[in-house]
């Protein structure tokens, strides 16, 4: 009696806490990516022209910076856009989130290693798999959802369907990114240039 009870309130769990957990730990995530950048060392007196080399210097790592706050800024709008249809959540679809949440909060660290590291293989496939398993879990969420019923009763059944599919092009797109940068590491960002295509498409 006492176990239907506990599954009858996971069942009705509401997804507010939920949505302002994940809220503030993307504020952070995006705080940190700028953090990230050090202000150039230079001996004085500084000039001009030395502030413009160091600057033009660290252009990967404003790429860097500039690319992993679009993308966080994508995932977050992908998670707003699934709770906006997701209209209750159990023990299991919270569990799902923290885990994504875990690989949200890395995304700083491996935009770093990438900003140090880029010309190597190990630290672009990292960075690469942290976007792929980001992707791929919020997949698993909207399954998961979807799947228990959690979505509410007014979504039309092809918008549930299409989102399914859009869902995909991200972690489909890091995977590319994850083989090419096994061959040239510099370029793997190419991968990503499929979600330029991504709204163009009609399922």
């Amino acid at each position: 009696m006492k176990s239907d009870n506990n599954s009858s309130m996971d069942i009705s769990m509401t997804t507010k806490r939920l949505e302002t957990l994940v809220d503030g730990i993307f504020a952070i995530a995006m705080t940190l990516l700028v953090l990230g950048l050090e202000v150039p060392q230079i001996p004085y007196p500084a000039t001009n022209t030395q502030i413009i080399d160091a600057l033009i210097t660290m252009s990967p790592q404003f790429f860097n910076y500039i690319l992993s706050f679009v993308f966080l800024g994508v995932f977050w709008r992908i998670n707003h856009t699934q709770f906006h249809m997701i209209k209750k959540t159990d023990r299991s679809l919270l569990v799902i989130n923290i885990f994504w949440l875990l690989l949200v909060a890395l995304v700083p660290f491996s935009t770093g290693l990438i900003g140090d590291y880029g010309y190597l293989t190990v630290p672009m496939a990292f960075f690469h798999l942290n976007i792929f398993l980001i992707g791929l879990l919020y997949n698993f969420n909207w399954y998961y959802a979807v799947n228990h019923n959690f979505i509410d009763e007014k979504v039309d059944r092809n918008i549930i369907e299409s989102q399914k599919k859009l869902n995909l092009f991200f972690p489909v797109c890091a995977l590319i990114s994850v083989g090419i940068a096994f061959i040239v590491p510099e370029y793997s960002f190419f991968g990503y240039f499929g979600l330029f295509f991504m709204r163009r498409i009609r399922f």
